[in-house]
């Protein structure tokens, strides 16, 4: 009887393995990505509405980024990564996105351009259907779904949400949402 049970359990375990590993795309990956996409988008836009002008050009120390290189940084990847792993190019061309980290320095600007590369991805999004999520692409020389190209967005904002929170505590700004 147990050596039965153990051979069940090693087949179901091999089919439930085989099936989850055929799965291109998560169950309600397009829902799920956005509600966490719009979360972390709404708190980067309110942490840079918070952030006073002046604190801006801050940096924890030289040659770290500065709050405004973090926001650009941001901005700059929702174009990029549409535009080389999606084939969504950038409305206004990879030459322009690629330079600012160093050249935008105003706060309006920076949330304007924030807030539009948002937009580039959830627009970027509604052009895809589901197939095309479980078809393949190439980032960072890795063949993977067009899905994790999205998850990865996500990832990168969440990883620099944080880089902000950090800098705005230590221009004693409180997250809006935290208050």
């Amino acid at each position: 009887m147990r050596a039965s049970t153990a051979t069940l359990t090693l087949v179901l375990t091999a089919i439930y393995f085989s099936n989850a590993m055929a799965q291109s795309s998560p169950p309600n990956f397009r829902v799920e990505f956005e509600r966490h996409f719009n979360s972390s988008a709404d708190k980067l836009v309110s942490l840079a509405m918070a952030m006073p002008d002046e604190s801006y050009s801050w940096s924890p120390m030289e040659g770290v980024k500065s709050v405004v290189s973090v926001y650009m940084h941001i901005a700059r990847y929702n174009y990029y990564y549409p535009d080389i792993a999606l084939g969504v190019p950038s409305p206004m061309g990879s030459k322009e996105y690629d330079s600012w980290e160093e050249k935008i320095t105003n706060k309006g600007e920076a949330i304007a351009i924030l807030a539009e590369s948002m937009e580039h991805v959830r627009k970027t999004l509604s052009l895809k259907s589901s197939k095309d999520l479980e078809n393949n692409t190439r980032l960072y020389g890795r063949d993977v779904g067009q899905w994790a190209v999205f998850l990865q967005l996500v990832s990168h904002m969440n990883e620099h949400l944080g880089q902000l929170i950090a800098y705005a505590r230590m221009n004693r700004v409180v997250p809006p949402w935290s208050k």
